[in-house]
């Protein structure tokens, strides 16, 4: 019997849970040829969601939980999951409801069919036009910029062959996006598509920090165009410097210069230190995450496993 294991990340969901996993178990019934596993990822939740998954997992030895010691973030609790996964494929989902789980029972027959990645890709998505302008520009630009034929509307819902695990879990990369790279490994790849629904239940922990984050990871990471950038800014700002050198020793040479010009200059130099103070930042975003990998720390910690049968 094939085993499919399901990896959730958790933090601050305590209103979701008790909606999440009857629905979660729901598939299991409808897929009763597998064998499940559900993996839950505490990624530092301050609410009862730590204690909703024990009393969850005191019901059904399906469920698998790893509590982390702190708040790493997303991408970091996913990796952490992965890390504990053993089934022959692997889905990977929000806890916020947002995706329906029932999709897996679609994604789950495309895996059969030899599709090794199987993404839920959004067609729409509900919210207000805030959310729909950031998401639509993003993924504009990562599909434009950094992945090409990455899917328009972005995908958070999917479906992992056993192979793409194993290269995910030997990678480890930091500041990463765990989907921006199961594409980037560029295997066979289907998906299916459904409208992101809006969050009923608790309150999203998205912020714009986090938001900012993932955009300069997802650039950082997968692209070039930033470092690209500077090198195209640098010079074209050094042959329009030299074009003026140029039109200024005319003047001097055949005609007087009046000692006049105090505001144009102060808004050249003012143009110029910013874009240099631009150029520094971008460069000091490449040198962070050369630190970070320099420095050999875990992307995560984990403070507990509950459920291993190891334990």
């Amino acid at each position: 019997m094939k085993k499919f294991s399901i990896v959730i990340p958790v933090y601050f969901n305590e209103l979701n849970i008790p909606h999440l996993v009857p629905r979660l178990k729901n598939i299991q019934k409808k897929l009763s040829s597998y064998e499940f596993e559900f993996i839950f990822v505490d990624d530092g939740s301050g609410d009862k969601s730590f204690e909703l998954l024990v009393e969850e997992q005191k019901k059904d030895n399906c469920i698998k939980i790893i509590k982390l010691s702190r708040n790493f973030g997303s991408m970091s609790a996913i990796q952490a999951g992965l890390h504990y996964v053993t089934g022959d494929c692997v889905g990977i989902i929000a806890a916020d409801l947002q995706e329906p789980p029932e999709l897996f029972i679609e994604m789950i027959t495309k895996w059969e069919s030899g599709s090794k990645v199987v993404m839920a890709c959004r067609e729409d998505r509900e919210g207000s036009c805030l959310q729909k302008l950031f998401a639509s520009t993003y993924y504009y630009l990562l599909k434009k910029f950094a992945l090409k034929d990455y899917p328009k509307g972005g995908f958070d819902l999917v479906v992992v062959d056993r192979q793409i695990v194993d290269e995910l879990n030997r990678i480890s990369e930091k500041n990463t996006n765990i989907m921006s790279l199961i594409f980037w490994l560029g295997h066979d790849r289907d998906s299916v598509s459904y409208v992101r629904q809006e969050r009923e239940q608790g309150t999203s922990r998205w912020t714009l920090s986090k938001k900012i984050k993932l955009v300069i990871d997802s650039f950082v990471n997968f692209s070039h165009v930033p470092i690209r950038f500077i090198s195209l800014v640098g010079f074209i700002t050094a042959l329009l410097s030299f074009t003026y050198n140029i039109y200024v020793l005319f003047l001097w040479c055949f005609s007087t210069i009046p000692v006049r010009g105090w505001a144009s200059i102060v808004s050249v130099v003012t143009l110029l230190l910013g874009l240099i103070m631009i150029m520094l930042g971008i460069i000091g975003e490449y040198l962070c995450r050369i630190l970070d990998e320099s420095r050999k720390r875990p992307s995560y910690v984990v403070d507990k496993v509950i459920g291993d049968e190891e334990d």
